[in-house]
């Protein structure tokens, strides 16, 4: 199977194995040069309700596929994504604006995941085993999960449901991000899927904002699986209650850094500019609050500023630099980091070069800031669009601030100190605590969120 990546072909959604064209597209935005990039489909509820039937009647072939042959399917899968690398890394700097060095490590990361989900083992757990009774735990199918995948990552975190979902003797129906932000990859990838799983088990619907809610509420959909906001997620958790859904939900977040006085500053410096910024800052475990030790609070903030002023905000298809920084298109409101910024006057913004809005495109700089207006406590319950250097003492006290927050995503502590670093993420409110090190996952790993 062919499939083109021309951006004059069509980006089509697939129901039963089939293009399923829509009278009603819309189309996205290069971010970089606001180019229209092609149009894809707006689904109706009739196709949400194709795609269900289609789906239910593939669960009973699929989930009765022995294991090693979904294995076997899923890994031809991957071995196919890496074939077109270079296309889906081309497609994802164009529609989501990434640096080429970015857009790289996730079309190779996205293909990694698939193969390391593929090698662990579906166990049955012996509970009990004697003379009088056998007990034996197995993890079966659900059913059809709807797959909500966000514009940040769009390939990695599609691929990161696909993945497990048909591995387990599920079927799944994708719904990539909605325009104007990246559907484009997800598309891609759920069409290239038909060469190797029978019509009905990857499906694809490319929707506005309407297709979460249907998609969410829809009776014949057993799991939901969605990466987003915390504020849409909530809605998406009430809408799945109603048919009594499974939910995997991994949203916002607002990670802490704790610095110690005994780093490297330079080095932990550079790695947590990256760790703030990377993305262009758009990802849930970025670093956004980071709390530095007095004693080196200064030089450490200067080092910082080192290492932002370096970065440059451009063209994705034009910067080699790991560091490079993208325009996106996202829906935040205006208000929201001119907001944040107005709040953080009494302060110093350490770097800041402008803001301007075009289009409902962002080009907003790395900014620092060394001081609030606001008190601390505002952050419990707020992205911060400015990354924070805050100065801390005891270390009871710091824990106690980077547990103030209702968003306990991820967390890490810099030391050089490993018993220090082991006591002290212990006391840390977060599904992953990092030493040295964020935001470093992988498929043989557990990723947990709260």
């Amino acid at each position: 199977m062919t499939v083109d990546f021309d951006l004059r072909s069509n980006y089509v959604q697939i129901i039963n194995g089939k293009s399923s064209p829509t009278a009603l597209t819309r189309h996205g935005l290069n971010p970089a040069t606001l180019e229209a990039l092609p149009e894809v489909p707006v689904a109706t509820p009739k196709d949400l309700d194709n795609a269900a039937d289609a789906a239910k009647a593939a669960f009973k072939i699929w989930s009765a596929t022995p294991y090693e042959d979904r294995k076997k399917a899923v890994l031809a899968y991957a071995d196919a994504i890496d074939q077109y690398s270079d296309q889906f890394r081309d497609l994802l700097i164009t529609e989501q604006g990434k640096p080429s060095f970015q857009a790289t490590l996730e079309t190779t990361n996205s293909i990694n995941w698939i193969r390391g989900m593929a090698a662990l083992p579906l166990l049955e757990d012996i509970i009990e085993d004697d003379d009088t009774r056998t007990v034996v735990t197995r993890h079966v199918p659900l059913g059809v999960v709807g797959a909500i995948v966000p514009w940040n990552f769009p390939l990695l975190l599609a691929t990161g449901k696909i993945a497990p979902a048909l591995l387990t003797g599920n079927v799944i129906i994708v719904k990539p991000s909605r325009k104007p932000f990246a559907p484009y990859c997800g598309l891609k990838l759920v069409e290239l899927a038909q060469k190797f799983f029978p019509p009905g088990v990857v499906q694809s619907l490319s929707g506005d904002d309407d297709l979460g809610p249907w998609l969410t509420s829809h009776p014949a959909i057993d799991k939901i699986s969605f990466t987003g906001s915390t504020a849409t997620g909530k809605r998406v958790l009430q809408s799945a209650s109603r048919t009594l859904k499974r939910v995997t939900l991994e949203l916002g977040g607002n990670d802490p850094a704790i610095v110690f006085p005994d780093v490297d500053i330079e080095k932990v410096a550079e790695k947590v500019a990256f760790f703030a910024f990377l993305n262009s800052g758009q990802v849930c475990l970025n670093l956004k609050r980071i709390y530095v030790h007095s004693s080196i609070f200064d030089e450490f903030k200067d080092a910082l500023v080192r290492q932002v002023k370096s970065y440059t905000v451009g063209d994705g298809s034009k910067t080699e630099s790991p560091t490079g920084l993208f325009k996106t298109t996202c829906n935040t409101r205006a208000s929201r980091p001119s907001s944040t910024i107005s709040r953080s006057r009494a302060g110093r913004l350490l770097r800041v070069v402008g803001l301007s809005l075009r289009l409902g495109t962002w080009s907003l700089p790395p900014s620092l800031t060394d001081r609030l207006i606001i008190p601390e406590s505002w952050l419990k319950s707020h992205l911060v669009q400015l990354y924070l250097p805050l100065s801390w003492d005891d270390e009871a006290e710091v824990i106690e601030r980077a547990n103030n927050s209702s968003m306990g995503l991820g967390a890490s502590i810099w030391t050089a100190d490993r018993d220090r670093a082991a006591r002290v993420a212990r006391q840390i409110q977060a599904g992953t605590v990092w030493t040295n090190d964020h935001f470093s996952l992988s498929s043989h790993r557990s990723f947990w969120w709260s």
